[in-house]
């Protein structure tokens, strides 16, 4: 089942002799349950490519669906809600809420959607993420491995269409950085959840099932890793 679809995307940033061409004509699709790796080098386009599929950014020109829904017809509330309920965001630097508790940070795209939580779900993911001690602590109470945990439960707790990951592990020394990978995998194994992680490490980009190459705004290389 394909879960995402990417036509002809287009981002220009600027205008006449100054205009920068971030992304030139990219398209690809990704199945439900597929784990992607979007790698290339910085300047390359990937972030820009991050913030289309996430709906933080409007394309110059092309469609993104998300589920059969194309996101970029929709005006900016209903945008921002669709966002909220289908796309997961990951970040490098957790962007966390600092005066929220982790529960509170966790449950907060729920809550804005005025939603009941269902806590048989956060049970399982505060379990699994190894932070049922510490659902009252602020997020500087946390170190630096448990706030990207924070922020994958918060991209998880409604069930998204995707859940895309920007540098997950930059910010994170290599034992967390090899922990945040494998609880990401496992989420996309055991709960069949899309994941698509923009990363400079070639070492996360190998344990993905798929690896898109990205270079001066196009597509490089399409590399199946396991089919």
């Amino acid at each position: 089942m394909e879960i995402l679809k990417i036509e002809n995307l287009s981002k220009i940033y600027g205008k006449g002799e100054t205009a920068v061409k971030a992304l030139d004509d990219v398209s690809f699709s990704v199945q439900k349950g597929e784990f992607v790796a979007i790698i290339g080098p910085s300047g390359s386009g990937k972030s820009t490519l991050l913030h289309l599929l996430g709906g933080v950014d409007r394309p110059t020109s092309g469609k993104v669906f998300v589920d059969n829904t194309d996101m970029y017809t929709l005006n900016e509330t209903k945008l921002a809600i669709f966002r909220r309920r289908q796309i997961g965001l990951i970040y490098q630097f957790y962007n966390l809420i600092p005066i929220l508790t982790v529960e509170e940070n966790i449950t907060l795209p729920m809550l804005l959607d005025q939603h009941k939580v269902d806590k048989k779900q956060f049970a399982d993911i505060t379990r699994i993420l190894g932070l049922e001690n510490r659902l009252n602590h602020l997020p500087n109470q946390l170190s630096g491995g448990q706030q990207q945990r924070v922020s994958i439960g918060r991209a998880l707790i409604s069930n998204p269409a995707i859940m895309l990951a920007d540098e997950p592990t930059g910010n994170l020394d290599s034992k967390n950085s090899g922990d945040i990978i494998d609880l990401l995998k496992m989420f996309n194994k055991t709960y069949n959840q899309t994941l698509i992680v923009i990363t400079h490490d070639e070492r996360i980009a190998l344990q993905a099932d798929r690896v898109i190459s990205i270079e001066d705004g196009r597509i490089a290389k399409d590399e199946v890793i396991r089919p």
